[in-house]
């Protein structure tokens, strides 16, 4: 097929058939995608978690991943926040006229290797082409289906004396995007966080821990997680500024710019709020995958729906929610 997509790929005839055939098809196969119906028949047991995202990061391929790893791990890691398992994926793409389909079939393989990953398939999905300016190379929407497996996770259940945990180092999404759009050039090996993140939420339910909420900590970062729990909960979240795990790169950048590294974007990294008595079981299973991960804190009910910020001085500070725009197209 030509190297360039034509606004002829889009037209519903040969060409888009093509297009079709030759990357979606051939990288996202299977039985119910095969079909070629205008809906998908799927099989479902119990309750089901639904989710949909788009996707329009800047640039496209960054150091740990691409706008397709981000399209699939962000919808995943939706479902599980809330208990499921990611099972079934709709995805839907414009793309400018003239994008290359060498780069396009990169990002649906990067799709695939995500989707494999937890055994959930694209059953279904819509392409349109739009002339050169309409969009900036190529958005994504992904909509996802999962089988819930833990039940009763949620943002309202916070209480008083509760631990709240990350499961690794924060912001370094965020970060790497920034470099990368600013040329900055760093020499270490700094790269998105972006990851699947249901086979820790299995482990943890595997485990016996008792998950009160979780959250992935993505545009706002872990700033904004804990600000809507504090006020879905009506509690005072404290925060031990100096147990947040921040890698010296993200320090560097932050400091140098004027960031908080609380506000930036993470896209495989979450909140997790649990019993006191079930932080360390918590911790010790989170560890198993990133040993940075941490006790950040506890729920009290000093300043009911905040966020306080408890400094190594002994000083404290509210964390607000982020406001003004950190890093367009960052997810």
């Amino acid at each position: 097929m030509n190297k360039q997509i034509t606004l002829a790929h889009g037209n519903g005839g040969e060409e888009n058939n093509e297009l079709i055939t030759e990357i979606f098809y051939k990288h996202f196969k299977n039985d119910i995608l095969a079909r070629s119906e205008d809906s998908a028949v799927v099989e479902l047991s119990g309750s089901v978690a639904m989710t949909t995202d788009s996707f329009t990061v800047s640039p496209l391929f960054f150091a740990g991943g691409d706008i397709g790893t981000l399209a699939v791990c962000g919808t995943c890691n939706d479902l599980a926040m809330m208990g499921a398992k990611p099972k079934y994926l709709t995805c839907s793409v414009i793309i400018e006229e003239g994008f290359s389909t060498r780069e396009l079939e990169k990002i649906v393989r990067s799709m695939k290797k995500e989707l494999s990953l937890v055994g959930a398939m694209v059953v279904s999905g819509d392409t349109k082409v739009v002339p050169k300016g309409s969009v900036d190379k190529i958005f994504i929407n992904t909509t996802g289906v999962g089988e819930i497996e833990y039940e009763g996770i949620s943002a309202s259940k916070l209480e008083e004396g509760m631990s709240i945990l990350v499961s690794r180092d924060i912001g370094t999404h965020g970060a790497t995007i920034f470099a990368s759009r600013e040329g900055i050039e760093l020499d270490s090996s700094l790269e998105s966080d972006c990851a699947m993140l249901y086979p820790q939420v299995k482990a943890l339910i595997d485990g016996g821990v008792n998950i009160v909420a979780l959250r992935d900590a993505t545009r706002g970062g872990v700033s904004a997680v804990l600000n809507e729990w504090a006020k879905a909960s009506d509690v005072c979240i404290e925060i031990a500024e100096e147990s947040v795990p921040v890698r010296d790169e993200v320090s560097g950048i932050c400091e140098m710019l004027g960031f908080e590294a609380l506000n930036l974007a993470n896209e495989g990294t979450f909140v997790l709020a649990v019993a006191k008595e079930d932080e360390s079981k918590a911790l010790e299973i989170l560890k198993q995958t990133h040993q940075s991960a941490s006790i950040i804190g506890e729920c009290s009910t000093q300043h009911k729906g905040k966020v306080v910020l408890n400094s190594s001085w002994g000083t404290k500070r509210f964390l607000d929610l982020p406001t003004g725009e950190l890093l367009p197209r960052i997810c």
